[in-house]
């Protein structure tokens, strides 16, 4: 964004407003929609404004880790389509698409809600490993927040498929679901000026000074945090992001069946 383009951003915040009207700390419209694909153990997808993400789940049994023999795993990608942005191209992930990936992964893994040993089948032997594949559908600006709580619903709607005989047949869906202990979450806070706001558009984020994605749990505990952007935040920054963060996070875990 142009010097120009960043000034007038500014101005118009001091009248406590954003260029589509919100307040600061208000979202663009979100809906979840789970299961929305067969072909995945759990799916869903989610939208915030113009923003469209979809998650999917997978089942997988992988020879479990030689450190954590009894327990199973997670693993999450993203694939950014260059259908969603002219930014993003095809080819191996960049910078943007690593980053939205690990953020996602470390506030499931961190957060403790999936107990990696009830993934296990056969110690040192078996384990099952949740896949998480997240793919955007369109950017229109906080693709953090999006595929955090498309992965959370995926999460919730996952079941297990049929295992027998060391095969397993994904044409089968067991009644068994994914046990989460909790609902962990992320919500990115954006810096601009002396303000914070949350979910920025596509022209808000040209502008982020500095960002910081907050990952809790559903009373608060924090587990997981992400610094971006080029600018410093000072202890005060950081500490009134987190409560931003926490309180937006209890709104939208409410949106999750």
């Amino acid at each position: 964004m142009s010097n120009e383009s960043r000034e007038h951003l500014i101005r118009l915040f001091e009248s406590n407003i954003r260029l589509d009207g919100r307040k600061f700390t208000d979202y663009r419209p979100v809906k979840v929609e789970a299961n929305v694909t067969n072909t995945a153990e759990g799916s869903a997808r989610v939208t915030i404004g113009k923003t469209d993400v979809i998650a999917g789940v997978k089942m997988e049994v992988m020879e479990p880790y030689p450190d954590t023999p009894n327990e199973g795993s997670i693993m999450v990608g993203a694939e950014l389509l260059p259908l969603s942005s002219p930014e993003f191209e095809l080819g191996p992930p960049g910078q943007k698409a690593i980053e939205l990936a690990r953020v996602v992964d470390r506030c499931i893994r961190e957060s403790k809600a999936l107990d990696f040993k009830k993934l296990c089948i056969t110690e040192g032997e078996k384990a099952w490993m949740v896949v998480v594949d997240i793919c955007t559908i369109n950017d229109s600006g906080n693709l953090l927040d999006a595929s955090s709580l498309a992965a959370l619903a995926a999460l919730k709607s996952a079941t297990f498929p049929e295992y027998k005989d060391d095969k397993i047949d994904y044409k089968k869906k067991t009644s068994k679901k994914l046990d989460l202990k909790d609902m962990p979450l992320s919500v990115t806070v954006i810096k601009i000026g002396d303000k914070f706001l949350v979910d920025p558009d596509s022209e808000e984020e040209k502008s982020i000074d500095a960002r910081l994605t907050v990952a809790s749990l559903s009373d608060g505990t924090l587990c997981a945090m992400q610094k971006g952007g080029d600018y410093p935040l000072t202890a005060e920054d950081i500490m009134q992001m987190i409560d931003i963060g926490v309180e937006k996070g209890r709104e939208l875990r409410k949106l999750v069946k």
